[in-house]
């Protein structure tokens, strides 16, 4: 049996009626695609809430967004989720009635506690998959929706925030028998007692790439509405072109510098299998995105400069830190308990600087340093804030130190100072800190000097 494609669509590719008409229109472009992983409707409009937001508001009484100083009640809520379905099904000259009275019974569950809200929360893509099979089927192609309650897609662990079992895998790996396409919600399973849970939110990629590892996809397709990963971001710089090819390693170091492109655990049931992923943007189907590989031939030095900004750095000095043992692991654990995000340490013999997410300082400076200077007793501690993080990444890096050369050299060449500089232990990333204000003259520069 010729290996199938497992194509999984974002809220954005199935915000509305003409969303889904693209959708479609790609399925049915490639008779591999028979696998197709949904989201819940994304934001119609830019000033509307989410689907699933409303869904869990419905779940916490209000409690959702009343926390976020949002007036949404409940009932509101209730209504948007159903006016958004009747509104898309009618406009795609679907049979509503059957659907829309069975996602009000499920709005209207007595379920209590974190099951209510796993459940509720589901129905965002249980409503959507069920929905999207059924025009499928309207527009001539054998199509059905898969739930997880009817392919014992089985999840283990909490109501909120679940991981697949084990045995999912081998119920996983007969979807190729069945003729035709198959649609599936993402985001959530179901447990061993049959109860629904969720994946952690941005699920749908977990579910995705699961399903892809367990089908042993030929590819994992991944519709979103950019054209895959950029050289830089293109709202800085605006010739910035999409990347044909990365490996893992290289778009993990991008994403965990400012690169969000999808949930970064999905990727790693596909590199345990080797499965390439092809980032595409739904609204332009012919751009060739970016292909994420296992492995690739570096023909080139850097391929993409990550920018991470509104960072801080703590930085301590004592005399032989870097022999006293444990001193990082109680630093970090303190980091962990005031709920300190922390990007990147360097160290050397007797000093050491952490970047965190300087949001994370607000409120917990004051309190933080006096329980790091009263447990770790340091030398010197300070604090610099407002950076930003500009990172060159790129296999082509590894035993090839002019392009640091370079960045050095057209940076100073520019009068920016530098307020920070290390090498991965890979040698296939660097990292420049540079204060904030000068952050995009300085990405301009490296974009320039490295790439353009």
């Amino acid at each position: 049996m010729d290996k199938v494609v497992v194509s999984k669509f974002g809220g954005s590719s199935l915000a509305n009626a003409r969303q889904i008409e693209k959708v479609r229109d790609i399925v049915r472009g490639d008779v591999k695609r028979r696998i197709v992983v949904v989201s819940a409707p994304g934001k119609a409009r830019a000033d509307e809430e989410k689907i699933t937001d409303h869904l869990i508001n419905i779940a916490t009484n209000g409690s959702h967004f009343r926390d976020q100083r949002i007036n949404i009640s409940p009932s509101d809520s209730r209504d948007a989720v159903v006016k958004r379905f009747s509104e898309i099904m009618a406009d795609l000259e679907i049979e509503e009635q059957d659907l829309v009275d069975a996602l009000k019974h499920d709005l209207d569950t007595d379920l209590e506690g974190d099951k209510r809200i796993a459940f509720l929360a589901s129905r965002g893509e249980h409503y959507n998959a069920r929905l999207i099979a059924r025009f499928f089927e309207q527009s001539g192609m054998n199509a059905r929706a898969a739930l997880p309650e009817d392919i014992e897609f089985r999840v283990e662990g909490h109501y909120l925030g679940a991981r697949i079992h084990e045995s999912s895998y081998a119920h996983l790996a007969k979807l190729p028998e069945t003729p035709g396409i198959i649609v599936i919600p993402g985001y959530y399973g179901v447990n061993l007692e049959g109860e629904v849970a969720v994946l952690s939110r941005g699920g749908s990629d977990l579910t995705g790439g699961e399903v892809a590892k367990a089908v042993n996809a030929a590819i994992y397709e991944n519709w979103t509405d950019v054209s895959g990963v950029f050289e830089a971001d293109p709202r800085q710089i605006p010739e910035a072109r999409a990347i044909p090819r990365l490996t893992f390693k290289e778009i993990r170091l991008l994403s965990c510098k400012g690169f969000n492109v999808f949930h970064l655990e999905a990727m790693l049931p596909c590199k345990e299998q080797k499965i390439p992923i092809h980032i595409r943007n739904t609204n332009k189907p012919r751009e060739p995105g970016t292909v994420i590989l296992f492995e690739r031939v570096p023909e080139e030095g850097i391929v993409g400069i990550a920018r991470l900004d509104n960072v801080a750095y703590l930085y301590l000095e004592k005399d032989l830190l870097g022999e006293e043992a444990g001193f990082i692991a109680d630093l970090l654990r303190i980091l962990e308990e005031f709920g300190i995000h922390c990007y990147h340490y360097p160290t050397d013999k007797d000093d050491m600087a952490i970047l965190v997410n300087q949001d994370d300082l607000t409120g917990t400076i004051n309190d933080l340093r006096r329980r790091i200077e009263q447990t770790l007793n340091p030398d010197y501690m300070d604090v610099v804030y407002n950076l930003s993080i500009l990172t060159p990444v790129g296999l082509g890096l590894k035993g090839n130190s002019y392009p640091i050369v370079d960045s050095l050299r057209v940076l100073g060449d520019a009068h920016i100072s530098i307020e920070m500089m290390d090498q991965s232990p890979s040698q296939i990333c660097f990292h420049i800190g540079v204060q904030q204000a000068v952050a995009d003259e300085a990405l301009r520069i490296l974009y320039d000097a490295l790439i353009g």
